[in-house]
């Protein structure tokens, strides 16, 4: 068998179509130096074995990958993804970032389909000398004054941003994630009280962390997006004379030529006019949030310092013309809010969803933005969410599968990851009314908008991001 497949594998067809099929072919595991080892399957040519693993689902790659060192090969090369996605069999996971009980961060990644869960090797705990030198010669004199203005820094960011002390004992604390071209991303942070520039690529096909480019500004607390195969980061603080100043830049970042640009800096026109004098030098300008939409970003904008918070709307960034202009009144001031600075949202299906938090348990309401009405809108008014007030990051959003998802903790403290069905529309007040039997059902209906997909016990941690890649 294996010598008929040998002269079947290199055997010509009289057919020039199908000559240059074979052609192909072999130009796609040449990478995989068919000489120099064993086939994949030892009867079969190696072109066929790719299509059989590619088809194979993702989740058993791990396995799949201690047959042999071939297999080992083959399962974490480009070109088995490639295949992945021209056979359109690419798989949505989610990953999702978590902090533990030392301030430590540790990914781990949900294949939906199995429902099992993946730990990614922890990030590179790595703090680059030039950039903490710098930040260290500019705090030499305060530093001689003592631990004094450490703990003024540490205050100020808890103050913008309600966050626990951790600069100057965590790395990639406040540290922004993103996703671009099937890779995870992480961008700055603080550091020993400095905010970084370091970007941090996942790459899971083959498992392993690898530092990027930098950016051109240090940065914490940005906002990130991807669009049109670049990934923008806006936004966040970075120390200043005064402690820590807001940032209005914002660059892109380029995975083919490994270099990131600055692009406009966002104008902030709306916060010129603070509600009053008082607050005037206390509150600062700040990007809340990002999400693409439409071919363009939306970032919604704040003034604040704790505990005050004034929404002013925000703005809209068109890569074509490298430009910003006002959002849309009704998108910007009812933009619901997680917690003052902080504004999650999710695309899914082409519609801009977020979730209206509340201060009892399971009011919450999942709004979605009409661009016809310029206003948010109920689609489901009970979301079981548990303590929305308690933690820094209650909850966090996704779209995979076509489905919205909320990732929060259960009753029993595990991370669970619910799935939303918002075909079914939200009971009007009106309806809700009519009676109390009514009023029941609809109770009832909306309670089974919610499904469970997976949970799982991580010990005592927090949220802070999520992302989700297809490949």
């Amino acid at each position: 068998m294996g010598a008929v497949c040998s002269i079947a594998r290199n055997q010509s067809l009289g057919n020039p179509s199908s000559t240059q099929v074979e052609c192909s072919k072999r130009q796609r595991v040449s990478t995989f130096d068919i000489d120099e080892r064993p086939r994949i399957f030892s009867c079969l040519p190696d072109e066929v074995s790719m299509q059989i693993l590619g088809r194979v689902p993702r989740g058993c790659y791990s396995n799949l990958r201690m047959v042999s060192k071939t297999w080992n090969y083959v399962l974490r090369d480009s070109e088995i993804f490639k295949l992945r996605k021209e056979l359109g069999l690419t798989e949505e996971w989610l990953y999702i970032l978590l902090k533990d009980e030392e301030e430590k961060l540790q990914w781990h990644a949900l294949d939906p389909l199995s429902g099992r869960w993946n730990s990614l090797p922890p990030m590179p705990d790595i703090v680059h000398e030039e950039e903490c030198s710098q930040a260290v010669s500019g705090w030499s004199l305060w530093n001689a004054m003592g631990n004094t203005t450490i703990r003024l820094l540490s205050s100020i960011v808890k103050g913008w941003f309600g966050r626990k002390d951790s600069l100057d004992r965590t790395p990639f604390c406040g540290c922004a994630v993103g996703s671009l071209d099937g890779c995870l991303y992480v961008l700055g942070g603080f550091s020993k009280a400095c905010a970084m520039r370091c970007v941090w690529r996942y790459d899971p096909q083959i498992n392993v962390w690898t530092e990027v480019a930098s950016m051109t500004t240090a940065r914490a607390y940005c906002k990130t997006a991807s669009l049109n195969n670049r990934l923008y980061a806006v936004g966040g603080v970075n120390r200043g004379r005064g402690g820590l100043a807001p940032l209005k830049s914002a660059e892109a970042y380029d995975p083919v030529t490994n270099t990131w640009t600055q692009i406009s800096s966002m104008p902030f026109a709306r916060s010129h006019i603070p509600p009053t004098a008082f607050l005037a030098d206390m509150l600062k300008p700040i990007a809340t949030g990002m999400t693409t939409l439409g071919g363009k970003l939306y970032v919604p904008q704040s003034l604040y310092s704790w505990p005050f918070f004034v929404d002013v709307g925000g703005e809209v960034y068109d890569p074509a013309v490298d430009s910003w202009t006002d959002m849309p009144n009704g998108m910007g001031e009812g933009w619901p809010a997680r917690q003052a600075g902080t504004k999650l949202s999710v695309v899914v299906n082409g519609n801009l969803y977020a979730l209206d938090p509340s201060s009892s348990l399971g009011s919450g309401k999942i709004k979605i933005y009409d661009p016809l009405e310029d206003a948010w809108k109920v689609v489901l008014r009970k979301v079981p969410v548990l303590g929305f007030t308690d933690s820094e990051s209650p909850y966090l959003l996704a779209g995979f599968l076509g489905k919205l998802h909320v990732i929060t903790k259960d009753n029993r403290d595990d991370i669970a990851v619910l799935q939303a069905d918002t075909s079914k529309p939200a009971s009007t007040s009106s309806s809700l009314s009519s009676s109390s039997s009514s009023s029941a059902d609809s109770s009832d209906s909306e309670g089974d908008c919610w499904k469970s997909i997976a949970s799982k016990s991580f010990g005592y941690v927090e949220l802070v991001s999520c992302q989700v890649l297809d490949i």
